[in-house]
């Protein structure tokens, strides 16, 4: 086993680097992964590439294998796809995901990494972490027969819902994006597009995911009364003004949160975060998915990569190759 790895660190807000690091000796319960893809959830890693997470929130946003403190220096990130090298005899040789940061390998307990589905490619698994979070807002929308739904934001989460909500029979599901080249990614994934002035109305549901007050401030215009909007953004520092004192209370409008860090209570008596995830790998086997991987770049070309993706709102997943054995 090697003895060390390299792993991608945020070392000031805006600044990125490689570091050689230590790997702990593998306990009798552990796996070595080495990576073969990571991705970069561009909302969230560049929101904390710029240092935008609150003090507040330091604790509650931390990834399950963050090293470091916000807001830096810290080794971030939780969308990696790799191949077990040692461990438990059952998992030597599978490729699995993990909620692992972007390095060349890792040791985890071997209850953190699933195994990827026999018919998932290794390079589409590593938006199992983002369709999770799709999966528990689904959960939390409860979306019915012959809905019509709109999801304001078309970035990968956005993406990711709007792409299981096509599943649902007679639903009209429309993706709101300000940026005209996300049609495309709207007709890969089987829904319709409009631009925020064009969308239809009359809503069931909608589910927001831009980030922007402008974008839940015209989601709640969407709704037909007595809708209801999920929120899936996450602002990080940024303050949000909304609209309610017009006719927010005389339809009976309603924003509730989802948030991927907590089991929506539908479904959290009865379903485990391990089922959640596996349940999100079987879901990647549709090739729909390959649309939302917007471009690849390697690892070693992280740290001049990381802030032109902080500056490229037009991007959906990047995905990270792994040159090194």
């Amino acid at each position: 086993m090697r003895h060390t790895a390299r792993a991608f660190w945020l070392r000031t807000p805006g600044e990125g680097e490689i570091r050689t690091v230590d790997l702990p000796a593998p306990g009798p319960g552990d796996v070595v992964v080495r990576t073969r893809y990571s991705a970069v959830s561009r909302g969230t890693e560049t929101l904390v590439f710029r240092g935008g997470v609150p003090a507040s929130q330091h604790a509650r946003m931390r990834a399950p294998f963050q090293v470091g403190e916000f807001p830096a220096p810290l080794e971030y990130g939780y969308l990696n796809v790799g191949e077990v090298e040692d461990g438990p005899e059952s998992l030597i040789g599978r490729t699995v995901f993990c909620l692992a940061t972007h390095r060349t390998r890792y040791v985890v307990p071997a209850t953190a990494v699933t195994p990827v589905p026999d018919d998932v490619p290794a390079a589409r698994a590593v938006l199992a972490g983002t369709v999770e979070t799709a999966v528990n807002a689904l959960w939390d929308a409860a979306p019915l027969v012959g809905d019509r739904i709109a999801v304001v934001g078309g970035g990968m989460v956005g993406c990711c819902v709007a792409a299981l909500l096509a599943r649902v029979p007679g639903a009209r599901v429309e993706l709101v994006d300000v940026d005209p080249a996300r049609a495309g990614v709207a007709a890969a994934l089987g829904v319709g597009f409009a631009a925020p002035a064009d969308a239809a109305g009359d809503c069931d549901l909608v589910v927001h995911a831009s980030a922007t007050g402008e974008g839940l401030a015209r989601s709640l215009e969407l709704l037909a009364d007595e809708g209801e909007v999920i929120e899936l953004s996450w602002y990080g520092d940024r303050p949000v003004t909304l609209p309610l004192g017009e006719s927010f209370h005389s339809r009976r409008l309603a924003i509730r949160a989802s948030q991927v860090g907590t089991i929506a209570p539908a479904r959290r008596g009865r379903r485990s975060y391990a089922d959640r995830i596996a349940l999100a790998l079987r879901l990647l086997a549709d090739p729909v998915f390959d649309a939302l991987i917007t471009r690849e770049i390697r690892f070693a070309d992280l740290p001049q990569e990381m802030p032109r993706l902080a500056g490229e709102p037009s991007a959906l997943c990047v995905r990270v190759t792994y040159d090194e054995a």
